[in-house]
């Protein structure tokens, strides 16, 4: 295990974000990109990279190398895991939870986790009512990733 140091008020006053988002099922995932890139810019004067991967299953090794960097004051990561009416869902969305734990807790820079899973994704009217759904937790990543941030610099 890689043990670390680092200063709290350092990483929290690095000018940058890295918003990780997985391209599958981009139209809805861009709701929630779209609304976090809104909430950001009213709250916080960061800039976001935006960073693209082609599955959630991706998201926690791209993470982990941009938290490596030390360019960033914290790292979100946008995605859909859908359930597909088999088991293999629970495997990769437990892999990517995992994954970005780890990535925080060896790097010491905040990892924040928007990569869902509903139930029922297939069912009609389902994903319409989950465009609208990532937009709220677009704003509510925005939220805590800069809650966060700011409260690193008086750590």
């Amino acid at each position: 295990m890689t043990t670390f140091r680092t200063n709290f008020k350092e990483t929290a006053s690095k000018t940058t974000i890295a918003f990780i988002q997985s391209c599958w099922h981009r139209e809805i995932v861009d709701e929630l990109r779209d609304a976090f890139l809104a909430e950001h810019a009213r709250l916080d004067t960061r800039r976001v990279e935006l960073i693209e991967v082609p599955g959630a299953f991706e998201i926690p090794l791209r993470a982990k190398l941009e938290a490596q960097s030390g360019n960033y004051a914290a790292i979100v990561a946008a995605g859909l895991v859908v359930d597909g009416g088999i088991y293999r869902h629970e495997f990769v969305a437990t892999a990517v939870i995992n994954g970005l734990m780890s990535t925080q807790l060896e790097t010491g820079i905040p990892v924040f986790s928007a990569v869902l899973t509903p139930q029922d994704f297939l069912s009609e009217g389902q994903p319409e009512f989950f465009k609208a759904h990532f937009v709220t937790k677009g704003i509510e990543a925005a939220e805590a990733c800069i809650g966060t941030i700011g409260a690193l610099t008086t750590a």
